[in-house]
């Protein structure tokens, strides 16, 4: 029974510890392959070859998860630009009219 628990926790600890370095998209990307995987399979077994399932639900969830991580990864890369042109703009305009500058927000996003 002690076998079985450290065992389980290995099993479960080890996956998650390796993704600990990855970034967005590659987490993402690995997301769908494993969730393209699992839903292949289930899939592939009812029509009668869940191996094959697998392969080409792994596959499609690969790229889907990829590009759903580079999309995300140009929606935050337009906020950041647009962010930073903006506060150029009012750090420029705050010179032109006698004010100090203001301490730049947090590069997290609005209400960090």
């Amino acid at each position: 029974m002690k076998r079985i628990a450290v065992a389980s926790v290995l099993v479960i600890a080890l996956p998650v510890a390796g993704c600990a370095n990855l970034s967005p998209t590659e987490q993402r990307t690995l997301t769908g392959g494993a969730g393209g995987a699992a839903a292949g399979a289930v899939i592939g077994a009812l029509a009668g070859n869940a191996a094959l399932g697998a392969a080409i639900g792994g596959a499609v969830g690969t790229a889907g998860g990829f590009l759903y991580g580079k999309a995300k990864e140009a929606e935050q890369n337009a906020y950041q630009q647009g962010r930073n042109q903006g506060y150029q703009q009012g750090y420029q305009q705050g010179y032109q009219q006698g004010r100090p500058p203001q301490p730049q927000p947090s590069t997290y996003g609005p209400g960090y």
